[in-house]
């Protein structure tokens, strides 16, 4: 029985999980224009409802957070009607599902933002690589560094952003601060080298994403705000001097706050490199703990069994079988992904995937 406590009912805030499978956030280019949600998001969406949790791709708390082409964001009132139709359908499969909050800062390129601005930063630091535009890809640009003014402003998007993602019927929110967008590049002092009141120590490093936290509560109870971590992914050109020690110290502190949970994603996703010890993370933190990156149903129920964590988020999987909780749950193989369609397009890689009845898998002993 043990080991099907993947399977089992789980609480967090005031929602009951069916099971503790999370549909991880991922990046699809699917938004029509406007970077509005529209139908082909909604068969998406509710194809994969029987996860415990569904979080939604990252999505833009204003015009000026864009780093992607036709990705969606929450931050007016079409958008939000969008939304209402996956929410809907969500709901109406059983399902729960929470939105990330996405501001991304020094990744993105002028030719995304209004006005051809430029991408903003803790720092202007430009990052290494280029950036993905309707152009193509383009090389980064040298961001501006932030001021105290324009960060309190960037304040107040987020706040507008949760408002508005309680009126499109979401069951909670996630706060983006990893991945090296904005909130993460001043968590990470590889990012950061501001010498005022947000740079320096990790108490003024987690200043901005303190302000978030209380911007978004403005909107939604503790218990419906979850935030994602990435203490050493290196994607998006980033790094941390200390990030075990420095990212015991954001979980600390982010115990008094009563969160949904805290979603780290555990090591490097571009080299699998696993440095820090993310058991000692998770002990740090008194409550909901999900694990991601790279976990299978085997490791993943190892992981809940030994107490690493509470739940654990997929995202591969669950982009190639939208039944992946039924498939896990009876030892059925799993669909081929077609990694070419990962981002962009139509409906092809995206809502064409078969369940297990289409392709005649059976359970076991059937």
């Amino acid at each position: 029985m043990s080991k099907q406590k993947l399977f089992s009912a789980v609480t967090i805030g005031n929602l009951t999980l069916d099971n503790r499978m999370v549909m991880a956030p991922m990046t699809r280019n699917r938004a029509a224009p406007g970077n509005i949600p529209q139908q082909i998001n909604v068969e998406y969406y509710r194809q994969r409802a029987t996860a415990g949790l569904i979080i939604t791709e990252a999505s833009q708390v204003s015009p000026e957070g864009v780093g992607y082409p036709d990705t969606p964001g929450i931050y007016n009132d079409q958008q939000v009607a969008g939304w209402r139709k996956i929410t809907d359908a969500v709901h109406q499969e059983g399902g729960h599902i929470f939105i990330q909050l996405w501001y991304v800062g020094r990744v993105s390129h002028p030719s995304l933002l209004p006005d051809n601005q430029l991408p903003v930063a803790p720092s202007a630091i430009k990052p290494e690589g280029e950036a993905v535009t309707y152009q193509g890809m383009q090389p980064y640009v040298e961001p501006r560094a932030l001021q105290s003014s324009d960060i309190q402003g960037i304040v107040l998007q987020y706040r507008h952003a949760a408002k508005m993602a309680k009126l499109a019927g979401f069951d909670g929110v996630e706060i983006h601060a990893a991945n090296g967008y904005l909130i993460d590049q001043f968590l990470r002092d590889g990012s950061n080298k501001r010498n005022d009141e947000d740079g320096g120590s990790e108490e003024n490093r987690m200043r901005f994403l303190n302000q978030v936290i209380d911007a978004v509560f403005d909107s939604w109870d503790s218990w419906e705000v979850g935030i994602r971590l990435t203490p050493e992914n290196s994607f998006n050109s980033m790094s941390d001097s200390d990030p075990q020690a420095h990212f015991h110290y954001f979980i600390s502190q982010l115990n008094p706050r009563n969160l949904a949970y805290i979603h780290l994603l555990e090591g490097d996703m571009m080299s699998k490199a696993r440095n820090v010890d993310y058991r000692a993370l998770r002990d740090s933190y008194n409550g909901i703990y999900i694990a991601n990156n790279g976990y299978d149903k085997a490791r993943a129920e190892a992981a809940i069994n030994n107490g690493d964590c509470d739940l654990v988020a997929f995202g591969v999987p669950f982009i190639a079988n939208p039944d992946l909780v039924y498939r896990y749950k009876n030892d059925l193989p799993l669909n081929e992904v077609d990694q070419s369609t990962f981002y962009g397009g139509d409906e092809k890689g995206y809502t064409d995937y078969p369940f297990a009845e289409q392709t005649g898998e059976t359970v076991q002993g059937s």
